[in-house]
């Protein structure tokens, strides 16, 4: 047949998000399956794996029941929330405590047990710093909280693996895991792309419970799982990516040739990456940011990344939303009307509305679990900065708002420290994304051109056109239209305000 689709499932901290795609990438179906967050003390963020199954199980079945008759599926491509870990029982596959979320932080007295000179060598060989983000220590804590749990693993009886490898292995019976993936469990050298024996030592993780280390598109055993619908049984997988890496993928197909694809995925967190040469991998220690693995084809060099990772993002929005009884379409439109109204008064030489108080700012610095890149730092907490009687909702709605593009800003200027050259442009995707006054405040503050593709689903349509071209299926081509947001406050007026900014972020530090 030549009208051959995509299955593509993107697994996400929220939800699942099922498309059928054909070869100009558009979406002949989708579905989305919603999935539960769980934080049952201070700092534990975690998840039930098996509902995560269920949801992408439910997407894969609906997809394949809608594809048309004159049509067929070429393959199932899957993106994948990063970091998380799970460890579950070898026979069974059914998982033998939470699933530990990226966001998690109940190991970070873990972490802080590690001497300098062990945490150094973590971040040499898997070009990681020590953070209870990544899934090593996570990993740890499964193990040594479930009955039995450590000498099963020693004997290859539980297994351990990010949410890509625990799909994989409900999906088609295998114990392997995407490169990309397996960069961020913090387990991996990142020079050679296999597990670190030292790393292992390091973290106390069995050899014998880890999956396989694999490429981006390798073909391994088709879906052969008795609860997938029949139009999908004995589909290949064709690609798997995680999502941020999908995701600048995807950003790429829209690159023009020669440029350096700098995107940002904005989420519950943020996640800014970009395609570095080993030169600039070198450098991203000394600028805040991590080395990590982006893809890799069956018969090419590893394509390695720079990369900063925001902890707090959306959900700093909606965290306020839901402290006020407000929701974050709310929030928006309150941040937005302020906004709007000082540069208004600005322009018109006027003096401020009420609640505006000139030449100050309130900052909103979300270090609820610590401060990710390029600070690396933990803190006391969550930081209100520059309130007075004067600050109302309104403030801390644009403070919240404003904390989401000030991080991403940061965290471009370390991208271009790293690669020793301005990027004048960075793509933008995401849910947070589709917010048009929200981009046009990141170019303002970024004073940077900011693109955001018409595509909304870049993670599933990344991975997708990964494995079509890696497979001969169809031609990758570009993913949609684009918007463009030029900055339009003065570079002064922008630079007054990053100031504000990063004295509020000193304060925050200073009290750990």
């Amino acid at each position: 047949m030549a009208n051959r689709l995509i299955v593509a499932v993107d697994q996400g901290t929220s939800s699942s998000k099922g498309l059928l795609l054909d070869a100009q990438f558009a979406e002949l179906a989708s579905v989305h399956a919603p999935v539960a967050l769980q934080t049952p003390a201070a700092g534990w963020v975690q998840q039930d794996a098996t509902e995560i199954w269920q949801s992408v199980l439910r997407c894969l079945n609906e997809l394949g029941d809608a594809v048309p008759t004159d049509a067929e599926v070429a393959g199932i491509a899957l993106s994948n929330q990063r970091e998380s870990a799970i460890a579950w029982n070898a026979k069974t596959g059914e998982p033998i405590g939470p699933m530990l979320g990226w966001q998690d932080r109940r190991t970070q007295s873990a972490a802080a047990a590690f001497d300098q000179r062990d945490a150094e060598r973590i971040r040499a060989v898997s070009g990681l710093p020590l953070d209870p983000m990544f899934s090593a220590l996570k990993f740890a804590w499964l193990l040594d909280n479930t009955d039995g749990a450590r000498a099963a693993a020693e004997s290859g009886d539980v297994l351990l693996g990010t949410v890509d490898s625990y799909l994989r292995f409900k999906l088609a019976g295998e114990h392997v895991i995407e490169i990309g993936n397996a960069s961020r469990t913090q387990l991996l050298d990142v020079a050679t792309g296999e597990w670190s024996i030292e790393l292992l030592e390091l973290f106390n993780i069995p050899m014998a419970a880890l999956p396989r280390v694999v490429n981006s598109a390798y073909l391994g055993q088709p879906v052969n799982s008795q609860e997938i619908t029949q139009a999908l049984r004995g589909k290949p997988i064709v690609a798997v990516l995680a999502d941020s890496h999908a995701a600048l993928f995807g950003q790429s197909l829209n690159l023009e040739p020669g440029a350096t694809c700098v995107k940002a995925t904005l989420g519950t967190g943020s996640s800014i990456m970009a395609v570095a040469e080993q030169s600039a991998l070198q450098r991203a220690t000394s600028n805040g940011l991590v080395s990590t693995i982006a893809w890799q084809s069956p018969l090419a060099p590893l394509v390695n990344a720079l990369e900063g990772n925001i902890l707090s993002s959306g959900s700093t929005v909606v965290w306020l939303a839901e402290s006020f009884g407000r929701s974050a379409n709310e929030l928006a439109e309150m941040a937005e009307a302020l906004h709007a109204n000082r540069a208004s008064s600005a322009s018109a030489g006027t003096s401020p509305q009420q609640h505006v108080v000139e030449s100050e700012f309130v900052n909103l610095v979300p270090s609820f679990g610590g401060l990710g890149a390029p600070w690396w730092q933990s803190a006391r907490g969550a930081m209100i900065d520059g309130m007075s009687l004067a600050t109302g909702l309104p403030e801390l709605a644009l403070a919240a708002f404003e904390a989401i593009a000030l991080q991403i800003g940061d965290l471009l200027d370390a991208v271009d420290a790293a690669n020793e050259s301005f990027a004048g442009q960075v793509f933008v995707d995401g849910g947070p994304a589709s917010n048009d006054w929200l981009l046009q405040l990141l170019a303002d503050l970024s004073q940077r051109l900011v693109v955001r593709s018409a595509n909304a689903s870049l993670s599933a349509v990344g991975a997708a056109a990964f494995g079509a071209r890696e497979h001969g299926i169809w031609a990758s081509s570009a993913v949609g239209a684009t918007t463009r947001f030029a900055p339009k406050l003065p570079a002064e007026l922008a630079a007054n305000r990053i100031a504000s900014w990063h004295a509020a972020v000193h304060r925050a530090l200073s009290e750990r």
